[in-house]
C-alpha cells in the first residue's frame, strides 16, 4: 500500500487534472504548498458596501465609470436632491425629510386610534393638563368623575365585558335620578364583584355607583387612594345618609369579610347582614333600597385553605388558599372566566314608613330579612338558570 499511486479522481491519471497537458494547471498548483498571492478585491464591490477608499484609488474609477452628465432643465435645488447620499456626508438623523417622519407619524396614529385620532390626541393632552395644573372637580368624598370613568371603568369594562361576560338583568328596577341603595351579596375571596357592579350600573344607566368599602380598604397605600378617587367611601351610617339625601346612588354589601371570605364549600349561602345599619339609612332618608343577586363571583378564586396565624400577623381577615394559589405564584391570582349574572330586583320602598322607622330594630330587623331573604331566593333561581359555570 505504501508504494501505491495516488491518482486525484477526474484527472484520468494525468499530471494536468484531465487537460492533456503535462504542467500541472493554476487551479491545481494553488493546491500545493507554498505562498499564494493574494487576489486584489474589486472596487465596486467594495463601493458598494460602503467602504471608505483612498482619493487617489477612487478618482480613476469615477472618471472612467461616471456617464456623461444629461442635460437637464431641473434646478440645482432640485439636481442637489436627486443626488445619491453618501455615509460620508450624512448624519446620524440625516437622509429622512420631516415631511417623511410626519407621514409616518400621521398613518401610525390612523391605525392605532383611527380616523379622528387628533381630537382624541387633543382631548388627552387636554387631560394631562388639567391633572397637572389641578383644574378638575373632587367633591367633598373625594370622588373624581373623570379618572373614574377615564381610567378606572375604562380598565375594568375590558374585564368584565369578555372575561366575565357579565349578563345584566332587571337594570330598570335602578332609579334614573334620586338616592337610592343597592344592596348586594359579597363573594370572591377579593371583591372584584364591587368593581364589577360599579361598571355594569354606569355603562347600564350612566349613573357612579358608590361603594361604602371596610376600614381595611382605606388603610391601604395605594388601593385607599384609588378607592376614594372612584367614588368610595367608608361604610358608616353618618357618609350613607349624607350621600343618600344628596341624591347618590349607593352600593353596600352587608356581608362584609364574612362573605368574601367563606370557603367554597359554603358558596351562594348568604352569611349575616350585620346589624341593619343599611337600612337604618335608607330609611331616614326615604330612598328605595334595590336588592342586587350576583352568580358567577364565588368561581374566580374558589377558597380551598386559610392561613389564620399569618392573616393575624399581617393584620388581614384572612390569608386565601386557593387550587391555583399560592401554587402556581403571581399566575395564580388570574381570576377564573366564570360566567356572571346580575339581576336587579324590585326596589323596596321605604318613604311608606312613619317617621321615626329607622329607631324601631324590630322594623329594622324585618326589612333587613326581607332584603336578605329577596336575595337568597334570587341566586337560587338563577342558580338553576346557569347552564355552566363558564359559560
Amino acid at each position: 500500500m505504501g508504494d501505491a499511486e495516488i491518482i486525484p479522481i477526474g484527472t484520468r491519471g494525468r499530471p494536468g487534472r484531465g487537460t492533456g497537458k503535462q504542467q500541472p494547471s493554476s487551479a491545481a498548483r494553488g493546491l500545493a504548498g507554498g505562498p499564494a498571492k493574494p487576489r486584489p478585491a474589486p472596487r465596486k464591490a467594495a463601493a458598494a458596501k460602503g467602504e471608505r477608499t483612498r482619493p487617489e484609488e477612487q478618482a480613476p474609477a469615477a472618471a472612467a465609470d461616471a456617464p456623461a452628465p444629461e442635460a437637464t432643465d431641473e434646478p440645482a435645488a432640485v439636481a442637489e436632491l436627486r443626488a445619491p447620499v453618501t455615509t460620508e456626508d450624512r448624519g446620524p438623523l440625516a437622509g429622512i425629510p420631516a415631511s417623511d417622519w410626519m407621514a409616518a407619524f400621521q398613518a401610525a396614529a390612523v391605525e392605532v386610534f383611527g380616523e379622528q385620532w387628533e381630537p382624541q390626541l387633543a382631548r388627552f393632552l387636554a387631560f394631562l393638563r388639567r391633572r397637572l395644573t389641578g383644574e378638575y372637580p373632587v367633591d367633598e368624598y373625594g370622588f373624581d368623575r373623570e379618572v373614574t370613568e377615564k381610567l378606572v371603568l375604562a380598565t375594568l369594562r375590558p374585564i368584565a365585558e369578555r372575561w366575565f361576560r357579565v349578563e345584566v338583568r332587571g337594570i330598570e328596577n335602578i332609579p334614573t335620578e334620586g338616592g337610592a341603595l343597592v344592596v348586594s351579596n359579597h363573594s370572591g375571596t377579593v371583591p372584584v364583584d364591587g368593581l364589577m357592579t360599579m361598571v355594569a350600573v354606569h355603562d347600564h344607566t350612566g349613573r357612579f355607583l358608590r361603594p361604602l368599602g371596610a376600614d381595611l380598604v382605606f388603610r391601604l397605600p395605594v388601593i385607599s387612594a384609588l378607592a376614594r378617587r372612584s367614588g368610595a367611601t367608608l361604610a358608616c351610617s353618618e357618609d350613607a345618609e349624607r350621600m343618600l339625601a344628596g341624591g347618590e346612588l349607593v352600593g353596600v354589601w352587608p356581608e362584609g369579610f364574612k362573605g368574601i371570605g367563606k370557603p367554597y364549600s359554603e358558596r351562594y349561602k348568604l352569611q349575616r347582614f350585620g346589624r341593619g345599619g343599611f337600612v337604618s339609612a335608607a330609611l331616614r332618608t326615604g330612598v328605595p333600597i334595590v336588592p342586587l343577586s350576583v352568580v358567577g363571583a364565588e368561581e374566580i378564586y374558589p377558597l380551598v385553605g386559610n392561613v389564620p396565624a399569618l392573616a393575624r400577623l399581617l393584620g388581614v381577615p384572612y390569608i386565601p388558599i386557593t387550587p391555583l394559589f399560592p401554587w402556581l405564584g403571581p399566575l395564580g391570582l388570574v381570576p377564573l372566566p366564570s360566567k356572571w349574572l346580575l339581576e336587579f330586583g324590585e326596589p323596596i320602598r321605604t318613604d311608606e314608613f312613619e317617621r321615626g322607622a329607622a329607631d324601631d330594630p324590630m322594623l329594622v330587623f324585618n326589612v333587613t330579612d326581607q332584603v336578605r331573604e329577596t336575595i337568597q331566593q334570587t341566586l337560587y333561581t338563577l342558580l338553576m338558570k346557569r347552564e355552566s359555570v363558564f359559560r
